[in-house]
């Protein structure tokens, strides 16, 4: 059967439906799901989401809906999904690691519970009145991936300690955590006696540009900002930084999984996992006001050894040792 005919047998069906069955399918509630990326990317993520829910007794189309808004790397858009989603009156708004997005639903409605997982103080954001009582409609997660920018360009030049000029990528779409990101980058650096220059990135041809002049301007390591659309264009990023022979550091695993050198923060995983868990527990009527925020506790540090062998580095052994996971 062609697409077009099974979705115009769709809508007949909706018609034909006798009135209690249509009644029942408006009654389950429904999660929206609001994130500024691609869908494909982000599925294994979606399913570590869903984890919490099936344990909770969830299960979609039977007792629960879901609704999923994915703005493609278009973050301007996110506005305009959220209100969506509040026009269609769903129960709760998902929105796990993607900062942009949690400020979007937020500014889109005060009613409607909202469940976070952001990579930088909530409270500053204005998410929240304070970690342990939201106090309002959201909760949610903060994984720190920007708090710890300053950490991961310290073990960037740990790695690459002749590496004085830093090129710093970063997705100027992305509005919030670009700008988060260029004030804490630009801080650490001063920190540590570093230049670092600032390289704006927002889509797949931005990103070839972006590394074809970093290496004109002959940048000695690279710091990739924590960014939603980066982290699916990981295996872009990475082969563009072993073409031009480039450390570079990143902010989750992914990264190095896929060819990049290093990274240090949080699992996207189990952000995705706490959204999903504190989800659950709103469509089962606890308030997103008595739930307090999560705070990540957990870092990871990975680092490719392949990598690392093709362009020539030494890991300090120093740094070899508080590795939690080495990729051969």
């Amino acid at each position: 059967m062609k697409r077009r005919e099974f979705i115009t047998l769709l809508g007949g069906a909706a018609v034909a439906w006798p009135l209690p069955a249509r009644a029942q399918q408006h009654a389950l509630p429904v999660i929206g799901f609001l994130h500024g990326s691609r869908a494909r990317p982000f599925a294994p993520y979606v399913a570590a989401f869903w984890q919490p829910l099936t344990e909770a007794g969830f299960v979609e189309g039977h007792n629960v809906a879901i609704e999923y808004r994915w703005a493609e790397g278009q973050f301007d858009r996110l506005l305009e999904l959220a209100a969506d989603l509040v026009s269609r009156r769903v129960s709760v708004i998902a929105t796990p690691g993607d900062t942009s997005a949690s400020l979007a639903a937020k500014s889109a409605t005060a009613t409607i519970p909202i469940v976070f997982g952001v990579s930088e103080d909530p409270v500053t954001l204005g998410l929240v009145a304070s970690l342990a009582r939201p106090g309002g409609n959201a909760t949610g997660m903060n994984f720190f991936t920007t708090e710890v920018i300053g950490k991961r360009l310290e073990l960037l030049h740990e790695m690459v300690p002749q590496a004085a000029r830093i090129a710093v990528l970063v997705n100027p779409t992305n509005t919030a955590n670009a700008e988060h990101t260029v004030r804490e980058i630009k801080a650490a650096a001063g920190a540590l006696t570093l230049q670092v220059q600032i390289f704006n990135a927002g889509s797949e041809s931005e990103i070839d540009a972006a590394f074809a002049a970093l290496a004109r301007e002959r940048f000695e390591a690279i710091f990739v900002a924590p960014d939603a659309f980066y982290n699916t264009r990981r295996v872009q990023l990475a082969t563009l930084a072993a073409r031009y022979g480039i450390p570079a550091v990143y902010s989750v695993r992914e990264y190095v999984e896929a060819g990049g050198l290093m990274s240090y923060g949080t699992t996207i995983a189990e952000v995705f996992r706490q959204v999903g868990l504190y989800t659950g527990r709103l469509l089962k009527g606890e308030k997103p006001a008595d739930l307090p925020v999560v705070q990540a506790t957990k870092f990871e540090l990975c680092i490719n050894l392949a990598t690392a062998k093709a362009l020539g580095l030494t890991i300090p052994a120093t740094l070899l040792a508080r590795a939690d996971e080495v990729i051969e």
